[in-house]
């Protein structure tokens, strides 16, 4: 298989802070069952993890951790990163031309911000893309709920065509490693 699972930011200090992400439970079970899915027919599951010196999310503190919940397994591969594109400056693109990956199904934190930027970038560097559309999440915001946002980023994303690959969002459930 040419496809390879990304699970983008899902960290402790993000999904243990008060109030959570939206949906936060259920967005772990769910990439939970894609990654074990994934596990299943030997597709890469790739688990991504944002630092950020002097924050909760410092390198190797307690809250840079994957979140609470999360069930990784020993052949996962984890990457590190410092912007929301999960591309740049990190190893991710080198492991997955290592793979002959061409399809990424991406999920995580946060939709509007690393979840949108890395799906944008993997189809600006010939990636087809599945967002996994009830595994993302984020926060709340002023202007619009987390449940918002991620129907937002489901709604959006897909009308992407000029990148060229296909963005497609689907259910968890629904995730065709193909």
């Amino acid at each position: 298989m040419n496809t390879a699972l990304l699970v983008i930011d899902v960290q402790a200090a993000l999904f243990e802070s008060t109030p959570p992400p939206g949906d936060a439970d259920g967005v772990v079970q769910r990439i939970n069952a894609l990654a074990e899915r994934a596990r299943a027919l030997s597709v890469p599951v790739i688990y991504v993890q944002h630092e950020r010196a002097g924050t909760p999310l410092a390198p190797d503190s307690p809250g840079w951790q994957l979140a609470p919940g999360l069930r990784p397994d020993a052949t996962d591969v984890r990457l590190r990163k410092t912007t929301p594109d999960s591309f740049l400056n990190t190893r991710l693109e080198p492991l997955l031309q290592e793979h002959d990956i061409k399809h990424l199904v991406i999920c995580g934190y946060a939709s509007e911000f690393c979840v949108d930027t890395t799906t944008r970038r993997a189809a600006a560097l010939g990636y087809r893309v599945t967002l996994a559309s009830d595994a993302h999440t984020t926060h709340d915001k002023d202007h619009a709920s987390a449940a918002q946002i991620r129907a937002h980023e489901n709604a959006t994303l897909p009308d992407l065509t000029s990148f060229g690959p296909v963005i497609r969002a689907v259910p968890a459930a629904e995730v065709d490693f193909q």
